[in-house]
């Protein structure tokens, strides 16, 4: 069986908006990043992060890390889009059943960047299995939150795991009890 696994950004004062212009990625960070996304089988994600994704990374070739994403399978989450591209296929009207279904199938892990107004289904739902959340030694100011808009009240979570980074950034990884 499957595991779901949010991988989100953080700064330090809890902004997840924008990493782009604030995520220090060294060659230690950039090598993990790798290493991890390479334990995945394909992404879930809702409409907006696809749109993103694919507009900023879609066309982009010769970097290992956004090779690696671009070849990758990707599930959608979304109510308005009919159709998509880049290895991406629509989760359908219930998306929770559909991931649920993606879960118990064998193979590798499935991955989730960022916590967005999907994770509203996804926590209340009780699908993903471990958030890891990279703290970056950064203040952003400003921009979307950790968990903005989502109900958190029965999420109770257990740190299983941590792990410091020479570029001052910390990986807090956490199970749901």
């Amino acid at each position: 069986m499957r595991k779901l696994i949010e991988s989100t950004l953080v700064t330090l004062d809890g902004v997840i908006e924008a990493p782009e212009r604030w995520a220090l990625f060294d060659a230690e960070s950039s090598a993990l990043s790798l290493e991890q996304l390479d334990r995945h089988e394909a992404f879930v994600m809702g409409r907006t992060t696809y749109e993103n994704f694919h507009a900023n990374w879609g066309h982009v070739t010769g970097n290992p890390y956004i090779d690696r994403i671009n070849a990758m399978p990707k599930y959608v989450a979304s109510r308005s889009l009919k159709e998509t591209t880049w290895n991406a296929t629509l989760l359908g009207p219930d998306p929770s059943d559909a991931i649920a279904r993606l879960k118990r199938q064998p193979g590798k892990d499935l991955v989730k960047y960022g916590t967005t107004r999907f994770d509203a289904t996804l926590v209340r739902d009780h699908l993903i299995d471990e958030f890891r959340f990279w703290y970056m030694p950064v203040v952003a100011g400003s921009g979307q939150r950790l968990f903005e808009h989502v109900d958190t009240a029965g999420l109770d979570l257990r740190l299983t795991d941590e792990r410091r980074l020479r570029n001052g950034s910390v990986i807090l990884t956490y199970v749901p009890r």
